[in-house]
């Protein structure tokens, strides 16, 4: 029967692992230099080699040969390991066994000697599924371990391991391996298993694992049965529902171009093909993020990039400040197509929105505005705040000046009007509105206060504002750190107004009266209190 390839290519020595070598480097210089420790924890998201770490590592304690950073891989103790036999080695699913008396009978039956290897190895897989009382059991343990034994833990969630646990445990973070790590692999295994395959394709399953290998290895399997034993870049599309990547750099040639019906075309085109648009706007959004990168750093892209033409030109042509916008609306429209009439016009309405909204693009048609009133001399009159509506398209585009003319006319109320009345005007400019609140308002921003916030910006300009909010030690030009100032020299007016009053004078002076401050409340006018 033909094994899976996850399984046929795991790796077995230190040196065939991917993409950790951080992890590999400090076990290595720990296994030569005799610093072992009693309990390890391996962290990390799935298939990037937590248990496969692990097992090296009893292949490492266990070789015939020595403790050592090379396990042989031929004597008994490597084979049956490697053959899931041997007997010193007992590896444990936390998530079907998460009751303390499993966790007692394996630690009972810690105490007693290896019976083939130099150490007993347990791992414990998923191990932040352990109940408290199961955690409470092994902590004895942990704390006072048998010479002969070694705690092998790994999980995907760090957060849930007590911290009593996680003290007592050398902690190693796995990462996920990068696209390109992943592509070389399955090239690897692809050349060695005589399978044909196209560079193009190995990219694409790099970039669909989102890290992990063993997913990598898993689609590839698909790929190789879907294509009946090759791996071409459109089978591997086709199985995955991911777009042509001509589809997505002749959408961003089009938007670089401002060609509207281009970009209609294409979604039409995708349509078509049975594209899946939500994987569009995932993959438009990689794409932006690899164009940046590359105007950023042009070195970063190599020369054996199969794209790296194509990306540069992009690069060139694309304003830094558009791809940061089509970057956003992408990430935004992704969201929006479950509330779309349906997939395609929602797909279509986000790429005609970035062609609408783009800096440098020309704005839609409006309706004529009146020429601004003019001075005696001839010269345009200054406008007032506010003086232009949503409908002008310069106050499509415009930047707001003054914050608190402009919270004035927005649609926003509740929690997220307070946290904008707390805010200051940091920096504005078309799309953009950079705002800064003091430290002692900062719990005002929560998420869906932002978020509200962001909708009413968006709402009056009439399109996406990518909104900024950084705390600082005092906000003095907020509107409400303003009106707070306006209402204490009020107030300050009116306790004096009070105090000068002929009859309040008499009675304090007579009567040993005396003026009770926080009773006092000014008028409207500012000019006079009341007692």
């Amino acid at each position: 029967m033909t094994q899976v390839l996850a399984r046929k290519w795991r790796p077995r020595t230190f040196a065939e692992l991917v993409g950790q070598e951080h992890v590999v480097r400090a076990l290595a210089n720990a296994l030569s230099g005799g610093r072992l420790h009693h309990a390890y924890l391996f962290t990390g998201t799935r298939g990037v080699g937590k248990t496969t770490l692990a097992r090296i590592l009893a292949k490492a304690l266990n070789c015939e040969t020595g403790v050592t950073a090379e396990p042989c891989g031929r004597c008994a103790a490597c084979a049956e390991i490697d053959g899931g036999r041997f007997v010193d080695l007992i590896e444990l699913d936390a998530a079907s066994h998460t009751q303390v008396d499993n966790m007692r009978e394996l630690l009972e039956n810690a105490l007693y000697a290896p019976t083939a290897g130099r150490y007993k190895v347990y791992i414990i897989d998923e191990v932040h599924m352990l109940s408290r009382n199961a955690f409470n059991a092994m902590l004895k343990t942990l704390e006072e371990p048998p010479d002969h034994v070694k705690f092998v833990l790994a999980t995907t969630d760090p957060q849930r391991v007590p911290v009593t646990v996680l003290s007592r445990c050398l902690q190693f973070n796995l990462k996920q391996i990068p696209p390109r790590e992943i592509g070389e692999r399955l090239r690897h295994v692809l050349d060695a298993e005589g399978i044909g395959h196209e560079s193009a394709a190995l990219a694409v399953l790099g970039r669909a694992a989102q890290g992990s290998l063993r997913d990598a290895l898993s689609l590839l399997d698909q790929a190789i049965a879907h294509g009946g034993g090759t791996v071409t870049e459109g089978g591997v599309r086709a199985m995955l529902g991911t777009v042509r990547r001509e589809s997505l750099f002749a959408i961003l040639t089009a938007l670089a171009a401002g060609d509207g019906p281009a970009l209609v075309a294409e979604a039409d085109r995708m349509a078509g093909a049975g594209a899946s648009f939500d994987a569009g706007l995932q993959e438009i959004a990689t794409l932006l993020q690899r164009i940046a990168v590359a105007q950023l750093a042009p070195e970063s892209v190599g020369a054996d990039d199969p794209e790296r033409e194509a990306l540069r030109a992009l690069a060139q042509r694309l304003a830094p400040e558009d791809v940061q916008l089509y970057y956003e609306i992408a990430i935004q429209g992704r969201s929006e197509l479950a509330c779309a009439p349906d997939e395609l016009a929602g797909f279509t309405m986000t790429l005609i929105r970035m062609l609408a909204f783009s800096p440098g693009g020309e704005p839609p048609p409006q309706r004529p505005v009146a020429a601004p009133a003019r001075r005696a001399g001839g010269t345009p009159a200054p406008e007032a705040p506010g003086a232009r509506e949503a409908g002008d398209p310069a106050a499509e585009r415009a930047a707001p000046a003054d914050w608190a003319a402009l919270l004035a006319r927005l649609r926003v109320k509740g929690m997220a009007r307070n946290l904008a009345e707390h805010c200051e005007l940091v920096a504005s400019e078309p799309g953009r509105v950079e705002l800064k609140i003091a430290r002692a308002h900062q719990h005002l921003l929560e998420k869906q206060y932002q978020e509200r916030l962001k909708a009413a910006l968006d709402e009056h300009f009439g399109g996406p504002v990518r909104l900024a909010i950084a705390v600082s030690e005092q906000a003095a030009s907020a509107p409400a750190a303003v009106a707070d100032r306006e209402r204490g020299e009020k107030q300050v007016q009116a306790i004096a107004a009070i105090e000068q009053d002929p009859f309040v004078r008499e009675l304090v002076e007579n009567f040993d009266a005396r003026v009770v401050e926080s009773s006092i409340r000014p008028r409207e006018s500012g000019v006079k209190g009341d007692a």
